[in-house]
């Protein structure tokens, strides 16, 4: 099984789909990043993606990352420091447990979409969107080895 290779082209869209309509009611960042193993504890290789994908350098720190290693079947899901020091305790669990119920009915596509829509449903409680706010990372699905990664 392989990352790049794990969701078709019209499930990316779906995906990225889900992205954009969850950006729109929060200025929280939202990325997803796919690989094929995790070579060590999913939340220190998420932590490490986090950095690596320079998530933490938004304006208010409200950037979260949606981690899936496709063979391994972990997946985590992080945000910012400014996401944590405002969201209650168990925030990012609800999330996961949502997830994961769709992950274990094969449906990861709606699971992930899901998760990232509930996300955002949050996030805007917390950093609503304004007309100043600009799409400070890319939306676009990063995958397997970023530079650096070994």
């Amino acid at each position: 099984m392989n990352a790049a290779s794990f969701f078709t082209k019209e499930q990316q869209s779906e995906i990225l789909d889900s992205i954009r309509e969850a950006e729109k009611s929060t200025s929280g960042e939202i990325r997803v990043h796919i690989e094929t193993r995790c070579p060590e504890e999913v939340l220190d290789r998420t932590a490490w993606i986090f950095t690596k994908l320079n998530m933490h350098k938004t304006a208010e720190r409200n950037g979260v990352l949606f981690y899936l290693a496709v063979s391994d079947h972990k997946f985590a899901i992080i945000g910012d420091a400014g996401i944590n020091a405002k969201v209650p305790e168990g925030f990012w669990d609800e999330i996961r447990e949502q997830m994961e119920k769709s992950f274990s009915d094969g449906k990861f596509t709606d699971g992930l979409s899901k998760g990232i829509l509930l996300a955002g449903s949050q996030l805007k409680n917390h950093f609503p969107h304004n007309k100043s706010d600009v799409n400070e990372l890319s939306d676009e699905i990063s995958f397997d080895h970023l530079k650096g990664n070994e």
